[in-house]
């Protein structure tokens, strides 16, 4: 059974969505890095009021659209995570199928 992300990112439309709600971008580049910036400067700041770190993971999302570094950066953390979770998906299930081998081969 496949799990609805609770994250999602679209680059090519430019939303982002959290839950069920969903986030557009601004259409020009320039906006866009002010903005990942500004996220990433008030993720810093994330131990005052308001601001959280939350902002830092955000705002570099927002920046990959635009910077290829940043966007290196997020492709191999998602390779990455993948990579993770697959080989969990996988030990999960072969533990799932182990109690019924031992109980077929105690008949």
């Amino acid at each position: 059974m496949t799990r609805k992300p609770f994250f999602t990112f679209n680059a090519g439309r430019g939303e982002i969505r959290i839950g069920s709600r969903l986030f557009g971008l601004p259409r020009h580049p320039s906006l866009r890095i002010a903005l990942g910036v500004g996220l990433i400067l008030g993720g810093v700041l994330g131990f005052l009021p308001v601001l959280g770190f939350w902002m830092l993971p955000l705002g570099l999302l927002v920046l990959s659209l635009d910077l290829p570094l940043v966007r290196r950066w997020r492709r191999s953390f998602v390779v990455r995570r993948e990579r993770r979770n697959g080989k969990k998906e996988q030990r999960e299930g072969a533990a799932s199928r182990r109690p019924a081998d031992k109980e077929e081969k105690g008949k």
